[in-house]
C-alpha cells in the first residue's frame, strides 16, 4: 500500500492513488525543534528538483502577496505533516524530495534530503477499475487553465473539450471505454438509470447497438398512478426527451424498459457486460448518466470485472425490468441480497434496494466496529443511526464529507459531538466572506477570482456515496454504490451498493483514501475559515506561515486532531 524512508530522525510515507499521492512526514523530538516545515519538489530525469509551488508564505518575504500567487516550496515550506500531490499521471513514476527547513525565513537551513520514489497505480487495478472526475469545487486551477469560462452546453457534449477531459478526469473517458468493450452480437449491454440524459453516453450506447450488440435500457419513466395513469417527473420527462434526441428508442437492438412502479426513485446508475449471455463485468457508483454527473458534482464509478458480482447485478436488472411494485419487490431483492454477516465476508458482496428495514442498523455497527478511522461522504446528510456511532466517546478519527450541514439540527450534533470527528462542508469562499464583508480577510481576496461554471442543481459538491472503515489499515473494508446511507435509500429506492472486504478493499483502499483526502483537504479548509468568518472571528492571517516551529506543537499535542492524524497516516 504504501513505502516508507527515513533520514535524519524525519520518516515520509507515500501512499500512491491513480492520479493523486499523499506523503506523511513525522520527525523524531530533537528532529522538531526550530523546524519551519517541509520543502517538497519532484527529481526530475537530469537530476534537477522541481520544487513545488504553495499559496501560503512568511509575511516576512511576502506581506501583500496577491490573488492566485504562487511561490516555490524551498522558500516557503509546507507547515503540515500531510501533503498531497492532486496532479499526478495515472501508472507513472516520480520520485519526490523532501527537505526539512530550519533557521529562519530571511535565512534557511535546510536538513537532509528524503528521497522517496513512487509508482502510482492505475484506474484499472486487478479486477477492478476506478474513476474519479475532478469534483465541481471552486478551483484555482480552472480559474488558471480557463480564466473562469467554463464549457458552453454543447461544448459539455464534446468528450475531447479540454474543459470537459479537465473536469471529467478519466471518469468519461472510462464509461466509453466501458459501453465501447460491445462490438459485435456477443455482447450485451444491461443499463439501469435514474438520470439518462447525457448525450455522449446515449451516442455510445447506440453506436454498441449499431454493431450488433444488445442494448436494454431501465429507466426512470415517471410515477405511476394508482389509476394506472403514469405522472410524468423533471427526471422522466428530461429522460424521454434525451432519449427522443438521440433517437435511441428507434435504434436496432435497442430496447427500452421504463421503471414506474417504484416507491421512491429509481435511483440505480449501472452497466453491466454480457459476453456470449453470460455477465462478465460491471460498471457502478454514484454517478448519474447527465453532465452533471461526470463534470459537475464529486462522483465515482467502480467497474467489478468479476462473473459472479456481474451476475448478480444482471440478476437484480432482470427484477427491474419487470416494473415490480415496492411490496413484491422488496423480497425478491432480499433473496436475491440478503443482509452481509456481520464478520468477515467474500470479497465483494452486493447489496441492493429496496429492501426491509435493517440495513442502516448494520451499517451502523460496522461504524461502531472501526478500530481506527471512518471516512464518510454525505449527500444529504446523515441518517440518525450513523450519527449515534459518530458521537461515540472512543479513539478512532471520523472524517466527514458533506455537501451542506444537515437539516436535522439534533443529527448534526450528534455528529458534531465527538472531538476526534472532522467535517469538511462543501463551501466557496468568495460567495460567503464577501458577502459577509469581513474586514481585512485575506482569503476574499485570495480566492475573488475562484469560480466554477456550474451554477444550478441540487448538489454541487459532494454526490459520492462510500464509506471507507479502518482503510489504512490491514482489514479495510469499502462501501461504495448509489445509496445515500439512509432509510430512504435502502428501504424504499431502487438502490445498489457494493462491500468491499479482503484483497479486494486493500487493492482499492489506497485510491479512495487519496481521493477523499483530496476533496476533504480542499474543503476543510474553507469550512474553517467560513465559520470563523461567521463568528466574527477570523484570522487576518490565515494566508501566512509561522516563522517558527510553533506551527508543529499541534501536531504532537496527545489527543489533538492533527496528532490523531499524524499518527494514522504515518
Amino acid at each position: 500500500m504504501s513505502d516508507r524512508v527515513e533520514a535524519g530522525g524525519f520518516s515520509v510515507r507515500a501512499i500512491p492513488g491513480t492520479r493523486t499521492v499523499l506523503l506523511a512526514m513525522d520527525a523524531e523530538r530533537e528532529a522538531r525543534r526550530g523546524l519551519l516545515g517541509f520543502s517538497i519538489g519532484k527529481r526530475g530525469k537530469a537530476g534537477s528538483i522541481a520544487w513545488q509551488r504553495g499559496f501560503k508564505f512568511f509575511e516576512q518575504l511576502v506581506p501583500s502577496p496577491q490573488p492566485g500567487e504562487r511561490r516555490s516550496m524551498l522558500e516557503h515550506p509546507w507547515q503540515s505533516f500531510l501533503w498531497g500531490d492532486y496532479s499526478a499521471t495515472p501508472g507513472g513514476s516520480v520520485t519526490y524530495v523532501v527537505r526539512p527547513m530550519r533557521g529562519t525565513p530571511a535565512a534557511p537551513e535546510y536538513g537532509p534530503d528524503i528521497e522517496i520514489p513512487v509508482r502510482l497505480q492505475t484506474p484499472e487495478t486487478g479486477d477492478q477499475g476506478l474513476y474519479f472526475n475532478r469534483g465541481a469545487i471552486p478551483s484555482q486551477a480552472f480559474a488558471e487553465l480557463f480564466g473562469n469560462v467554463g464549457p458552453t452546453e454543447e461544448e459539455q457534449d464534446d468528450p475531447t473539450n479540454d474543459k470537459v477531459e479537465w473536469l471529467s478526469r478519466g471518469l468519461l473517458e472510462g464509461a466509453l471505454a466501458f459501453i465501447g468493450q460491445a462490438n459485435g452480437a456477443r455482447f450485451q449491454l444491461l443499463v439501469g438509470a435514474y438520470e439518462f440524459q447525457y448525450r455522449p453516453i446515449l451516442e455510445a450506447l447506440k453506436i454498441a447497438a449499431g454493431s450488433g450488440a444488445k442494448v436494454h435500457i431501465v429507466y426512470d419513466g415517471g410515477d405511476r398512478q394508482r389509476d394506472e395513469t403514469i405522472k410524468p417527473t423533471d427526471i422522466s420527462s428530461a429522460n424521454a426527451a434525451a432519449i427522443e434526441a438521440i433517437g435511441l428508442h428507434r435504434a436496432r437492438n435497442v430496447k427500452l424498459f421504463a421503471r414506474t412502479r417504484y416507491s421512491s426513485i429509481t435511483h440505480n446508475k449501472f452497466i453491466v457486460l454480457l459476453e456470449g449471455g453470460a455477465p462478465i463485468q460491471v460498471w457502478t457508483g454514484s454517478t448519474n448518466f447527465t453532465r452533471s454527473g461526470f463534470l459537475g458534482q464529486s462522483n465515482v464509478a467502480h467497474v467489478v470485472r468479476v462473473p459472479e458480482v456481474a451476475s448478480a447485478y444482471a440478476r437484480y436488472w432482470e427484477l427491474l425490468a419487470t416494473d415490480p411494485p415496492s411490496r413484491s419487490f422488496k423480497t425478491e431483492v432480499m433473496a436475491l441480497s440478503p443482509a452481509p454477516p456481520a464478520g468477515p465476508g467474500a470479497d465483494y458482496t452486493t447489496i441492493f434496494s429496496p429492501r426491509r428495514a435493517g440495513m442502516m442498523a448494520w451499517y451502523a455497527d460496522r461504524v461502531g466496529e472501526a478500530r481506527s478511522t471512518v471516512m464518510y461522504t454525505a449527500a444529504f446528510g446523515i441518517d440518525k443511526q450513523l450519527a449515534a456511532k459518530f458521537a461515540d466517546d472512543r479513539d478512532f478519527l471520523r472524517f466527514v464529507l458533506m455537501e451542506r450541514r444537515d437539516r436535522n439540527a439534533d443529527e448534526q450534533a450528534l455528529l458534531e459531538r465527538d472531538r476526534d470527528t472532522a467535517i469538511a462542508l462543501g463551501e466557496k469562499l468568495n460567495r460567503d466572506t464577501i458577502r459577509l464583508k469581513i474586514e481585512g480577510h485575506a482569503l476574499d481576496e485570495w480566492f475573488a477570482r475562484e469560480e466554477h461554471f456550474r451554477t444550478r442543481g441540487n448538489i454541487f459538491y459532494i454526490h459520492t456515496k462510500y464509506m471507507l472503515i479502518d482503510a489504512l489499515g490491514n482489514d479495510p473494508l469499502i462501501f461504495t454504490g448509489s445509496a445515500n446511507f439512509s432509510d430512504n435509500s435502502v428501504e424504499s429506492n431502487d438502490e445498489n451498493m457494493l462491500l468491499l472486504q479482503g484483497e479486494a478493499a486493500r487493492q482499492v483502499a489506497p485510491i479512495y483514501v487519496n481521493e477523499f483526502s483530496r476533496l476533504f483537504n480542499h474543503l476543510y479548509f474553507r469550512t474553517i475559515a467560513v465559520k470563523l468568518a461567521k463568528a466574527g472571528t477570523a484570522r487576518t492571517d490565515i494566508a501566512f506561515l509561522e516563522p517558527n516551529d510553533t506551527w508543529v506543537r499541534s501536531h504532537f499535542r496527545s489527543g489533538s486532531l492533527h496528532d490523531k492524524r499524524r499518527r494514522l497516516f504515518r
